[in-house]
């Protein structure tokens, strides 16, 4: 994996706290994008293939990114373009590549079973390093949700795994200083923090605020930073759910 690929994550079974589950992987390739499906795919409740991708194990091929993807992309005509680049935290006047973008806006839509996600990787130090848009706040209660607009760029919030909760086992809090919960961690890094948690010493796992969104959809009122070490152990998206269908993904991009 590097920075030209992210995964797509399907949510399975018939409710709304159903298990998540990497189902596929989005490429950048030297001539536009490749697709191709995932163990998780074969593995998941209930999945079906995406509309035009029928063949689990056949890799698919592009000039253009697909329309699966490009329509969760907003419209450069949208009014609110230039702000949704800002509550991502990137520059208007030098807009990312596709790939980047979606891998930290996940491609939400409010009522979905997608979600886009980049593999961590070390930074530059070998060090965690990973920004993401705080989950879980349309069921924040509104004296949490006053708390999660008073933050600042900056602030410090702290990581707590949610060992009661029924729907995830891997669940991980986000609270403000103060220990008021404001959200969680997304599920496709949750079991990466939550073993990072238990791996590196408190001083070396830090989150804080990166921005404050107040006039954002709730998927992307809160966009944290995140900072860790990265035990030699650590072997983030290594499941056999993240394995290509397809061989000849494997090649190295």
């Amino acid at each position: 994996m590097n920075d030209q690929s992210i995964f797509v994550a399907c949510r399975g079974g018939s409710d709304s706290q159903g298990q998540w589950s990497p189902v596929g992987r989005l490429d950048r390739v030297p001539d536009g994008y490749r697709f191709v499906y995932t163990r998780g795919a074969r593995t998941l409740p209930g999945f079906s293939p995406f509309p035009g991708m029928d063949n689990l194990d056949t890799e698919y091929l592009s000039d253009n990114l697909f329309p699966l993807f490009a329509n969760r992309l907003l419209a450069k005509s949208r009014p609110e373009y230039e702000a949704f680049l800002t509550w991502g935290g990137f520059d208007p006047n030098d807009p990312p590549d596709p790939i980047a973008l979606l891998g930290v806006t996940g491609g939400r839509r409010a009522t979905d079973t997608l979600e886009l996600f980049i593999c961590p990787q070390p930074d530059a130090n070998g060090c965690f390093i990973s920004k993401f848009f705080l989950h879980g706040v349309r069921w924040t209660p509104p004296e949490a949700i006053e708390r999660l607009n008073a933050l600042k760029s900056g602030d410090p919030l702290s990581l707590t795994v949610d060992t009661q909760n029924a729907y995830d086992p891997n669940a991980v809090k986000v609270q403000t200083c103060e220990g008021v919960r404001i959200g969680y961690v997304p599920r496709y890094l949750a079991r990466d923090v939550k073993f990072l948690i238990s791996n590196c010493s408190p001083r070396f796992v830090r989150l804080a605020v990166d921005r404050v969104n107040k006039d954002a959809p709730t998927q992307q009122r809160l966009l944290c930073r995140m900072n860790a070490c990265w035990p030699p152990e650590y072997r983030p998206c290594a499941g056999e759910e993240f394995e290509p269908l397809c061989a000849s993904a494997n090649v190295s991009l």
